[in-house]
């Protein structure tokens, strides 16, 4: 039996209105930030309502429109955050769907990590998760056609995700994405403080030194760094702002970041 898991945030994250989502997400892309100068293998994008991250989530996606004919898969990871579990969350669906139609999910990439003893099926985490959600309408309007490969990630170690990652590293049609908020609810200038040093880290391809508080994705992040510095790839920071640049108030923001790897 065929099933779709239909959008959980459309309308709140992002408009559930598909030709408002597809004007506002066109114009996140025309104003990105930063150029990685190589296509990059992955990126790192956030994951908020696109008031607050649209702008640098575009960033991360607009280096990828080199590739658009080679790209037919993506690798697509984000914390769970309403749901603790340990290891990975492969979903039960066959396909997503936001306003702008449904993504395949790449069940022959499933079959090749079922053997792991952190994969398994387990669709509670997917029930009003946003992370890999908002991350579907740039990759539809970059990408066009392609099929997806979401985890969700609750506890697991750096080399537990990474060893996922080796899995489905691929060639030039796979992209991994990995979806990850910086520091929370802190107050500008100290977010601004932490956030440089957690993108010093990720350019730097060093796992080891980013914290609990400095990424809510640092479980998938720190696996594809790990992943990224076996591979010769180099980090690039593209875009590096907070929700006090963007569209709220100073006092406690949360910090995003794009990042690229090649």
């Amino acid at each position: 039996m065929t099933r779709a898991r239909p959008p959980a945030v459309a309308g709140l994250f992002y408009p559930a209105d598909p030709e408002e989502l597809s004007r506002q997400v066109r114009g996140f892309l025309r104003g990105a930030r930063g150029e990685m100068g190589t296509t990059p293998k992955a990126i790192v994008a956030p994951h908020a309502g696109y008031v607050y991250s649209g702008p640098v989530a575009g960033s991360a996606y607009a280096q990828i429109a080199d590739r658009v004919e080679a790209i037919s898969r993506v690798v697509l990871l984000g914390p769970s955050h309403r749901i603790a579990f340990q290891g990975l969350a492969a979903t039960e669906a066959d396909s997503l769907l936001t306003p702008l139609g449904a993504v395949a999910v790449d069940q022959a990439a499933y079959a090749r990590v079922a053997d792991l003893p952190q994969v398994r099926r387990f669709e509670a985490p997917y029930e009003g998760e946003h992370c890999l959600e908002v991350q579907l309408p740039f990759l539809q309007l970059v990408l066009g056609d392609f099929r997806v490969v979401p985890f969700l990630v609750g506890e697991a170690d750096t080399e537990t995700v990474a060893e996922v990652l080796e899995r489905l590293w691929g060639g030039e049609e796979t992209l991994i994405v990995v979806s990850s908020d910086l520091s929370h609810y802190l107050d500008y200038e100290s977010a601004r403080a932490i956030d440089a040093r957690t993108s010093l880290a990720i350019e730097s391809l060093h796992p080891e030194d980013i914290g609990y508080h400095q990424a809510c994705g640092r479980n998938p992040l720190n696996g594809l760094l790990r992943e990224a510095r076996r591979h010769g790839l180099h980090g690039r920071t593209l875009d590096l702002r907070n929700s006090g640049d963007t569209a709220g108030p100073r006092g406690q923001v949360v910090g995003y970041g794009a990042y690229a790897f090649a």
